[in-house]
Formats: C-alpha cells, structure tokens, sequence
C-alpha cells in the first residue's frame, strides 16, 4: 500500500525543506528543529497596499491606437506606445506577505542531537521527535479547521522536561510584540504598496497552556520553564473582510479563537482536524505498489534513477493534501504558493496569475472529488468580475467585464508588468470557464442561474472588442498575447492568438448552452454563436506544427522550448483538439510538443505530462513525470520548484497523473488511456467524472482486472477501454461492473 508519509532524518535547513500544515486560512511551515524550533506563519489576507484604482487613464485613447499599430504590422511601437499608455499604474499589483515566524528554543536540548520529522498526509500532522540525554521530546503540529488555530504540542518522557522561550519575528514594517500572563502578541500593519498605504491592521496571538510548570512573560517573550506537556494555541487576523470592506477586528477574533480553543485538548483537536481533513481525503486513493522504506529526500534522488511508482501517489496524495490545506469554502483561494510565503515581497507577488497558473492550482480539484473546494475560486471571479466591469468600460469603452493575466486580494484588473507579459485580456474569460466546469460536473440549475451573469458578461466584452483581421477576415482580440511568448517581432504583442480563439469558443459555447438551458437571451445567443463562427481556427504550420498565432512564425520565434504551451490548450484542459474528432491538429500538438521539448519549468513539465496523457502516449507522459519528480523540479519537501517555488506545479502534475487513468470527454469515458509500462499493476478508487460519476479501477499487467462506477443522478455513458465499448444506462447510486 502506498505509505501516506514525508518523514525525514534530520531538520529543514531552508524553507524548501519545512513541512507545512494549513486550515485553508491559516499556514505555517514547520522547521522540526532540534534545540530550536520555527514556526513559518500565513494569514490568507495580509497583502500589501489596500483598495486602489490601477486603471491608467490614458488606457482608452491609447488603445486604438495601439491596435492600429499591429494591424500595421508595427508591433515594436504598439509594445512602447502599451507600456507607456495603457498599461496599470502601479505597474505591479499587491503581493502577499509572511506574518513573520514564531521561534521556540528549547532549554536542555542540545543542536545537532537526533530527530526525525514527518507529515502524515491522511491525518493532518506534522510531527518530529527528538532524544536527547535519555529523554525523547515530542512535538506536533495541526492547524485546526474547526477551532481556527495553529495549534503546537510539546512534551517529553520525563516529567518537567519542557522548558523553551517563545518570541516572534516578523519583516513587516510595523509591528510591535507584547507578552503577558500566558500570552504573546504581535500587532502592527500590512506593509503600504507603491503609493497605497497598509490599510489592514493583524493581530497574532500564541497562548500557552501547561501541565505542570510555570509560564511567565519576559519582556517581548514567553518563558516555559519546567512543563510535563505545553499546547500552544496560535491565531492570526486581519480587518479584512472583503475588498473594499476592511472593518473586521482582528484582536477581538483572535482573542475569541484562543479562548475557545483552550477549552480542548490537543488530542481533541489533532483527532478532529484528522477527521475534517479525512472526509476529504478519504474519498480518492492511488496505489501503484509498496513504498520504499526510505526518507522522502532521498526517495527523490533515487528516483532519478531508479523509478518509484509509489512516489508517483504519493505526490498525487500530497496534492490533495495542499489543496485541502490552503482552499477551503470561505477562504481566499490557493495562489501562487497556496498560502505558504516566508517573504513581505516573494517571487511573481505570490499572487493569482490567471494566464495559466490559477487555473492550475484548481485542475485536480473535481476529478480528485474535492469540489468544495473551489469556491474561493468562484468567490474571486464574482469579485473580480465587479472590479472589472468597470475596467472594460474605462479601459475599453466595453459592456461586460474583462480580468487581464493577474489579480490579488483586491481584484486589481487591469494590465501589468510590461504589454507583452500582461497586455492579455482574456484571464477572465478562462477563469470564468472554470465555474461552468463546475456546473458540468454537478448540474444544478440554481447554481447555474448563478454564474450565467458571469458567462454573459464575459462574452458581452469580447462581442464590444473584438475587431476584424484585414488579412483572414476572422474576428481576433486585439492588442493581444500569447502569454508569454515573444515572436520574432520583438515582443509577444499581436492580433488574434490562437490560444485566445481557444478560450473564446469554449466561452462563447458555455454561455449559448446555459442560456439554452435557462431559456433566456435568445438574441444575444445569435450573436454570440454567429461571432464563434468568426473565430480564427487552430491550423497546422509548415513544419506539421500546431501554429501558436495565426501567422506561421513558432520557427522563427526567440524561444524555440518555452515554458508556456498556450497554443495547447485546446487539447489540455479543453477538448477542442482530439485523436478521434480532430486527428490533424493532435498530431500538430504532438509536433509542437516535440519542439518544444519535455524539460521546462516546474508547473510547465506538469502541463507537458497533461497534454502527452491527452494523446494517450503514457510512457512518453511518465517519462515527463519523472522529470518533474526530480531535484531540479520538486524541492525535498515535495513542494513544486519553478524554480523558486509556485504550487500550481503539484496542482498540475496531480491532475495530470488522473489524466492517465481516466479521461471523460462528454459522455464517454475513458479507463486507462495513457497507463504507462511502469505502473504494470495498481488500484486506483474514488475517481470522479462529469455527471457526477465515481469510478474505482483496477489493473494488472498492464490490463484492467475490474471497474466500477456509481452515478449520482441518471445518465448514461459510453465506456472505453482500448477498442472495447460498452454503453451504460445508470441510476442513482447503483453500482455497475464493466469489466
């Protein structure tokens, strides 16, 4: 069976190497230090700066002329006119912030003795014990749902071993810390952005409770000084409430949370964060064979040689884990590092970028059976489609609403980074795709009723905006991107790239269908239908490749292997391009695939095992995850290296290891279409696909040995498996053997 285990030998010496532990709101990445320990910690909402307009004012005069520009085929000068004229002031949004760490040393415990450290995926724990002199101390961390804390355990065999000094740090520009009886607070203020002052105040409270011992405050620290056993209860808020509501209060929350909390054992909290965790968790499980009894590090370096199926599972476990931990219903969503981030200014803002990133975060989290949580995802596109209702009308003069390639806590809209990373206005209309995938995989009309606003009104922006190509006659957005390539025009500014006809056609196709089902705007569907029609097409290059604008350029672009694919994304995550329906354009994406090479960033080798499992060639998508599941690509605590750190890559390569188990496509489903040689035998339970279904797989010597499905409502599916097809007629709740 697949050990749901990291464990480990000895303490982080980085951060890449601490174990983390989340609630969905709250983070912490925890050291397992030795005679010192650190407490790395997150708040979901401490980001910098506070509401703001980046809205350029010269944005809407300067627009036609920038497309005039590449329509002239002058894109160097669209590129200046962008960047000097339409692109966001400040030209870089809000990042998210550390709160700072708790620090914990240890009296009586001498660096460099023995441990071992471990999380322990199926329970929520992370836990590390040391021996020192004869006495083995005992250290465990959850970080309650139920209770909202962060909550820490030390004990240790013999009695009154327990003595330790507890301080914060933080890098935050205004703080102040304060102990007293048996607490210890910081308070202080986000930090300002560009021009915006920090308008949230935080408080983070850490009580201590002890069994036997005393507990006394000295200065700005907490002594322990001879306890049989300490809980220390840590809570974290901020005033934020919404983004343009900043009235919460946060000591008063935090004060409310510890006070609670003290009323339960650590015992009753890990077992009650093992069991929220575990309805979860539970539901999905992969098993490609016995565990190595090794260390997780040094499991990752001998996979590079020696391959591990079971380390496959494991980081598929640790996925869902993550997303368990940092996306939970009434949370910000999972970002750019879920909610782990030990810096006020880290790498990309840590923030939610939606040219591929976010969405990435979100791909295992229906066919993983975590539904739940994706509405913070939801939640956000309803906030930034407010914010950016008003960018498309003061930007572009449009109806609708439009979302460029980021956002962040205050659902900043509009263009940044530089025209040809940001000029890209479609993120919307990918993110919003996601909602309607929602609806797919559990119809429900009043669910549907609710986001079609959303659909029509990312569809009204692009009906008002888009323009029509002197050359092809095809409607193209413009000025445009395909994130973030650069042609051979000196910049990645252009009209009509293809990835964008690719989002637009599964937009404007959601939109027509929910309003087919809702039976509402019959006229505007005609329109939008009628505009589909006038989409650039996908088309073959001169070298049998998939052509990733709408001119025959990938030959003579800069960056022959680079990272972004966006030209696939009709293969993967949409299926617009198929072996059966489209086998033209599959072979082009496989020609494209090859050119691009397998070796990229982190979270681009996830895509890349996606789309090679969409072609069904399984050893060529494992030969791709074992470069993910390398050293240079996944950091010894499993979290995903780009490099630095960003998450999406164990979001994506997640999805990516269902994708060659199960594939649905309508409602037909596909058992095993990319099974690679190396996985010969396994388990596979819990699955889920549109309707919903539930499937459990299982297959030895490279053959499925049996299947199931249950269905959730009636329907019907064709199931696949090799030239073998079987139709099914399915009722609620009842199981159905296929093979």
């Amino acid at each position: 069976m697949t050990e749901h285990l990291l464990r480990y030998d000895q303490p982080a010496a980085e951060w890449t190497e601490a174990l983390p532990v989340g609630n969905g709101r709250l983070g912490a990445m925890v050291y397992g230090g030795v005679a010192t320990e650190r407490l790395q910690l997150n708040e979901d909402t401490l980001w910098s700066g506070g509401p703001y307009d980046p809205i350029n004012p010269a944005a809407a005069e300067a627009l036609p002329r920038v497309r005039a520009l590449v329509a002239q085929g002058r894109y160097a000068e669209a590129d200046a006119l962008a960047d000097r004229d339409v692109m966001a002031r400040p030209l870089k949004q809000a990042p998210y912030s550390t709160v700072g760490e708790l620090v914990i040393e240890f009296e009586g415990v001498p660096d460099g003795a023995p441990v071992r450290r471990s999380l322990d995926l199926a329970t929520a724990l992370v836990a590390s014990e040391v021996t020192a002199d004869g006495v083995t101390h005992r250290r465990r961390v959850v970080a309650s749902p139920e209770d909202q804390v962060i909550a820490v355990h030390l004990a240790a065999s013999q009695t009154g071993a327990v003595s330790a000094r507890l301080r914060f740090t933080s890098p935050l520009q205004q703080t102040e810390v304060a102990a007293e009886g048996s607490e210890i607070v910081l308070t202080g203020r986000n930090d300002p952005h560009a021009d915006t002052p920090g308008a949230l105040t935080l408080v983070a409270r850490v009580r201590a409770v002890t069994a036997g011992g005393i507990v006394r405050a000295e200065g700005d620290a907490l002594v322990l000084e001879g306890a049989d056993e300490v809980t220390l209860l840590i809570a974290i808020a901020t005033s934020y409430v919404g983004p343009d509501d900043l009235t919460g209060h946060p000591g008063e929350i935090t004060s409310a949370q510890v006070s609670s909390a003290v009323g339960r054992s650590f015992d009753q909290m890990a077992a009650g964060t093992a069991a929220a965790h575990g309805d979860l968790f539970d539901r999905l499980s992969l098993d490609l064979g016995e565990s190595p009894d090794l260390p997780t590090d040094e499991r990752l370096r001998r996979n590079e040689t020696t391959d591990d199926p079971a380390l496959a599972a494991l980081y598929l476990d640790y996925a869902r884990y993550l997303l368990i931990c940092s996306s939970r219903p009434g949370t910000q969503p999972a970002n750019l590092q879920g909610i782990w981030n030990p810096h006020t200014d880290p790498p990309w803002g840590s923030k939610y970028t939606v040219n591929i990133n976010t969405e990435m975060n979100y791909w295992p989290a229906e066919i993983a059976a975590l539904p739940e949580l994706v509405e913070p995802l939801d939640r956000l596109v309803r906030e930034v489609a407010v914010s950016g209702e008003r960018t498309a009308r003061e930007m572009y003069g449009a109806r609708g609403w439009v979302c460029h390639h980021n956002t962040d806590l205050w659902r900043a809209t509009a263009p940044i980074d530089g025209a040809r990373w940001g000029l890209w206005p479609t993120g919307g209309a990918w993110l919003v795709l996601h909602l309607w995938q929602r609806y797919r995989y559990a119809p429900d009309a009043e669910y549907l009723a609710s986001i079609y606003p959303l659909l029509r009104g990312a569809c009204e922006f692009f009906l008002d905006t888009l323009v029509v190509d002197a050359v092809t006659g095809a409607l193209v957005t413009s000025p445009s991107i395909s994130p973030e390539n650069e042609h051979q025009h000196g910049t990645s500014l252009v009209a009509g790239p293809i990835m964008d006809a690719q989002i637009l056609r599964d937009l404007f196709g959601a939109a027509s269908e929910a309003a087919g089902l809702l039976g509402v705007d019959a006229e505007l569907v005609g329109e939008i239908v009628a505009a589909a029609q006038r989409l650039p097409m996908s088309q073959v290059g001169s070298h049998g490749q998939l052509q990733e604008w709408q001119q025959d350029w990938d030959a003579a672009a800069p960056e022959q292997q680079h990272r972004h694919v966006s030209h696939l994304y009709g293969l993967y995550p949409s299926r617009q391009i198929s072996l059966e329906r489209t086998p033209e354009l599959a072979a082009a994406a496989q020609q494209t695939l090859l050119d691009r090479g397998d070796e990229s960033t982190g979270w681009a080798t996830a895509w890349r095992i996606a789309l090679w499992a969409r072609l069904r060639d399984g050893d060529h998508a494992h030969q791709v995850l074992r470069l993910l599941l390398d050293t240079q690509r996944t950091y010894p605590n499993l979290l995903d290296s780009h490099p630095p750190f960003q998450i999406d890559g164990n979001f994506g390569g997640a999805a990516a290891i269902l994708e060659m188990l199960v594939q649905a496509d309508g409602e037909e489903i596909h058992l095993l279409p990319a099974l690679p040689s190396a996985w010969p035998s396994g388990r596979l339970r819990g699955v889920r696909t549109p309707g919903p279904c539930t499937l459990d797989l299982t297959w030895a010597g490279g053959e499925l040995t049996g299947a199931t499905i249950t269905a959730e409502r009636a329907c019907e599916r064709t199931i696949r498996y090799g030239s073998t097809e079987t139709r099914l007629t399915l009722e609620p709740g009842t199981l159905s053997t296929t093979f």
